[in-house]
Formats: structure tokens, C-alpha cells, sequence
């Protein structure tokens, strides 16, 4: 009896249905949400909290937000006094680069609930998700003394360090002693330069300490803009990833700025990477040859030219896996039917991916495997900025909007004005009548310059639960 109640009170990730299009279970505005709508606003990112009981959002009016959920859809019972008393946004000073919550956050436990956010020219602050308040700063200062502050974050596995990427450089603080921490050069000398270390992910298990970092500066032709690094090494590469293959002529890296990276959570040796305007998303098996993918997931097949499709946006969408490593999503910018502005959701089979031992079938140059999405539906009108898996259901959240710059409002226009310097002048010429004259109406440019607004600053949930057969058929 002891064994059969050790097996049911087992943690095992959630069942996704991927056999049917996902039920849409909540779906709202976020640019309405105050007394004056807002059509500038909306959702870049947004992150579950690692208890999954709420998620926040980083938008684009320099706020951070609470996405207003059902809280009976999530499963998860909460205090109510500090659900309903967390504050629908907190506001910074400046535009907003990136955030992480804390690994062992939870609305349960008010000292473990807050996150870290990165504000440009500001410190990186550790911010109580509870209501807002400042509980540390950790400072990052270049030669000049100033402020720098990081395009990407990331905690260790141990919580015990955040790790902070900023241009040719990584800064290691010891999260429990706010100030100045420990500075890793990802450059060689001062001539090198990798660029800004716009993305890093650690290995979900805690024993090897191996985290990646990729640099905004596309890959050169001997070198990758994605390498691998140890807690216990420094800032010594381990290995770069994506590196060009010398020996067989041909090359391998991805010629492309670095915008996310992430491990799956189920097998820790696989490496996932998105890239700035590439549709793409390339995946890589750290126990085998890492200087070509394994797999390539592709939201549409590959022209016949056989390149690389560009994206037609700069802006990042980013990409999840579930908790489970199973299934792997990512928004688009025009849905799967092709309408303009149109954003769909895609979601890829990881089952289906390869796991070989390293050495046995290795792919040859030119024979990576690519893979198209088994679903894709429609989500919103505007770009998917980002999509989240639930940590214990099997739900999608998704929050789309995109900068839409509306041309007539900075379009040139006659303008009437009621001055007599516009009324007819009569001017009398020698020898003939006098005749009317009218001056030509003034022109004038608008001073105002276009403001960009959503198409679509929306937040859907949606719900991947199997089916029974009565609710296919509805």
C-alpha cells in the first residue's frame, strides 16, 4: 500500500492533446484594461511563475503587469487577500529589457515571491512581486562609471546566482550580497568583441553547472555566437555550438543574431536556439558533434532555393517547451494561412526528434532533418510576441501586439484658415479691368510625429486537455 501511494503522489508533467486545435478558455484586451485605452500597449513577453499561479507580462509603456487570470482554470488554490492585493502594474523609469522570476517563487510564500528585472541605465533590481517594493540592487558599472544594464538574465539552478549578459561580458552576483559582483570577459583581449550577450540558459539539472550564452553579433566564418559554459570554469568556453566545420569545406554556423536560447527540461543535453528575422529553430545534441544541428523545426517548409526564409520582423518571438520536454511552441507574425498580420501558433512534436548516442548515425554535412509543425491554428490579429507553457497544466498562454505605425497621421495636408490674409485681393492692372486673384492655400506638415499602435494587444489562454469524443464533435 506504501508503494501504491508513493506512485499516486508522484509528480508527472501534463497530458497535452495534440490530436485537436486547443479550446480558447480565456481571452482579454491588455490596453483596455485602464480608464483611458491605450492602442500603444501591449505584451512583449510573458513568464509563468515557477509555482504557476500567476503570470507577468513586460510591456511595452515601460510596465511590468499581472495578467488577470481565472484562477480556477490554472488548479492552483492561493490566498485570495494576496491575490486580489497584487497591483495590476508596476511602472519603471526607463524601457525595460528583460526579467526572471526567482526559481523557488511562490504567491504562497511572500519571501520567495518576487523576480528580477533589468531597466535601462538603472541597476538590476530585485523587485517583491507582491506590491512592487525594492528589496536589492545589483550594480553593473562599465570604465566610464556608468550604469549598464543587462539585455538578458538568468538564475543558476541552486538560486544562489544570477548570471547577467551585457556587451563582450557576463556579470555573476551572488544573489544574497547586493552591489558589484564578478565579472566574466566572453572575449579573449580587448580587440576581440563578441557583441551583447543577448541571450543565456542553464541546464535544468544541477549537477553539471553548464549554461549557454549567445552574443548578438552573427557567427563569424571560424567561430559560432553560441558557446557553453561551466560554473566551475569561469569564463572559459567549454565548446561553441553552431561552429563552422573547416575540415569538410562547408559551414555550420547560423549567420544570425542570437534572440533566445533554452534546454529541454526533459533531456538536458539538447540545446535549442532562435535567431533575429529567421523563422527557424535549431537544436542541437551536446554529447554528439555541435558543430551542425541535429534537427531543425521550421513553422513553414523551405523555399526551393533551399535557404533560410527571413523573417519580416525584428521583433523577438519567443519560443517554449513544456515541462515534460514533449512538445515545443512558438508564435508567428503571420498566421498559418498566410493572411497579412495575422499571428499563428505552431506546435512541434519533440518525440519525434532523433536521440541517438553520439557517434551512431551521425547526419552528414547537408542532411539535417527538418521539421514541420503538426498543429497550427489561428491566435491573434498582431504578432505573437511570446508563448508560455503551464508548469502543471496543459495550457498555453500567449500574448501578442507589435509596433503598427500608422502613415496618415504624418501624412502632409491643406489647411483653411479664416484670416483675411486668405480672402481674395483685387489688383488693378493698367488698361483692363481689375481682377480677383486668389492666393493659394497655404500647405502645412503635421509636427506630431506617427505614433505606432496593436493591432492586437490581446492575452488568450488556451487549453490542451484531452478531448472525449462528444466535445470533438461539437
Amino acid at each position: 500500500m506504501a508503494e501504491e501511494h508513493a506512485d499516486s503522489s508522484a509528480w508527472s508533467p501534463p497530458t497535452f492533446d495534440a490530436n485537436h486545435p486547443p479550446k480558447e478558455v480565456h481571452s482579454y484586451l491588455l490596453n483596455n484594461g485602464g480608464e483611458v485605452p491605450d492602442s500603444s500597449v501591449f505584451a512583449r513577453m510573458a513568464k509563468w511563475s515557477p509555482d504557476g499561479s500567476t503570470a507577468l507580462a513586460q510591456c511595452e509603456d515601460r510596465t511590468f503587469r499581472f495578467l488577470q487570470l481565472p484562477e480556477e482554470l490554472l488548479g492552483i488554490t492561493v490566498d485570495t487577500t494576496l491575490s486580489s492585493s497584487l497591483p495590476r502594474s508596476l511602472t519603471q523609469s526607463a524601457p525595460i529589457l528583460d526579467y526572471a522570476w526567482y526559481p523557488c517563487a511562490s504567491a504562497r510564500d511572500r519571501a520567495s515571491f518576487c523576480f528580477v528585472a533589468s531597466v535601462r541605465e538603472c541597476p538590476v533590481k530585485l523587485l517583491d512581486a507582491s506590491d512592487g517594493r525594492l528589496r536589492a540592487s545589483y550594480r553593473i558599472v562599465d570604465h566610464r562609471e556608468r550604469q549598464v544594464a543587462p539585455h538578458s538574465l538568468a538564475f543558476n539552478p541552486g538560486a544562489n546566482r544570477l548570471y547577467c549578459g551585457f556587451e563582450d561580458a557576463i556579470e555573476v552576483f551572488d544573489i544574497h550580497c547586493p552591489g558589484e559582483g564578478t565579472r566574466l570577459h566572453t572575449t579573449p583581449s580587448k580587440k576581440s568583441r563578441d557583441g551583447i550577450i543577448s541571450a543565456l540558459s542553464f541546464a535544468p539539472d544541477m549537477s553539471s553547472g553548464l549554461y549557454a550564452a549567445g552574443s548578438l553579433s552573427p557567427s563569424a566564418p571560424s567561430s559560432s555566437n553560441i558557446a557553453l559554459f561551466s560554473e566551475d570554469t569561469g569564463e572559459a568556453p567549454v565548446m561553441f555550438v553552431g561552429a563552422e566545420g573547416l575540415q569538410d569545406g562547408a559551414g555550420y554556423g547560423v549567420r544570425a543574431s542570437v534572440s533566445q536560447l533554452m534546454f529541454n527540461p526533459g533531456r538536458p543535453y539538447l540545446l535549442y536556439a532562435s535567431f533575429r528575422r529567421m523563422d527557424s529553430i535549431f537544436c542541437w545534441d551536446l554529447r554528439a558533434d555541435v558543430s551542425r544541428p541535429i534537427e531543425v523545426f521550421g513553422r513553414k517548409p523551405l523555399p526551393i532555393s533551399g535557404k533560410e526564409r527571413k523573417a519580416a520582423t525584428n521583433q523577438r518571438l519567443r519560443f517554449d517547451i513544456d515541462y515534460g520536454g514533449r512538445w515545443l511552441s512558438v508564435g508567428d507574425q503571420s498566421g498559418p494561412r498566410g493572411r497579412h498580420q495575422d499571428g499563428g501558433i505552431s506546435v512541434f512534436d519533440l518525440a519525434a526528434q532523433p536521440d541517438t548516442a553520439p557517434g551512431e548515425n551521425a547526419p552528414r554535412p547537408g542532411s539535417t532533418p527538418r521539421t514541420t509543425p503538426i498543429m497550427q491554428f489561428d491566435g491573434h490579429r498582431d504578432a505573437v510576441g511570446s508563448v508560455a507553457f503551464h508548469p502543471i497544466q496543459p495550457l498555453l498562454l500567449s500574448v501578442s501586439g507589435s509596433r503598427n505605425f500608422d502613415a496618415s497621421s504624418g501624412d502632409v495636408s491643406e489647411s483653411s484658415s479664416s484670416s483675411s490674409d486668405d480672402e481674395p485681393v483685387e489688383v488693378a492692372d493698367a488698361g483692363a479691368s481689375s481682377e480677383k486673384l486668389r492666393r493659394p492655400s497655404p500647405v502645412t506638415i503635421s509636427r506630431k510625429r506617427p505614433q505606432p499602435i496593436a493591432l492586437d494587444a490581446s492575452v488568450k489562454l488556451w487549453d490542451f486537455s484531452p478531448r472525449s469524443s462528444s466535445d470533438c464533435t461539437r
